[in-house]
């Protein structure tokens, strides 16, 4: 389910020259993509692997 949402004003930040994607964009994406982002809304436990 690999869709491209383009990224719009308020999806993403800097942060130590990193592009951090906020609760908006996952929500806007509308799925996780199970790699532990910080601000997934959607519950993904990095460390058990499973929401």
């Amino acid at each position: 389910m690999n869709r491209s949402v383009p990224i719009e004003e308020g999806d993403y930040y800097m942060e130590g020259g990193y592009r951090v994607f906020t609760e908006q964009y996952h929500l806007k994406r509308g799925y996780c993509c199970s790699s532990g982002c910080r601000h997934c809304p959607y519950g993904y436990d990095v460390k058990k692997n499973a929401f």
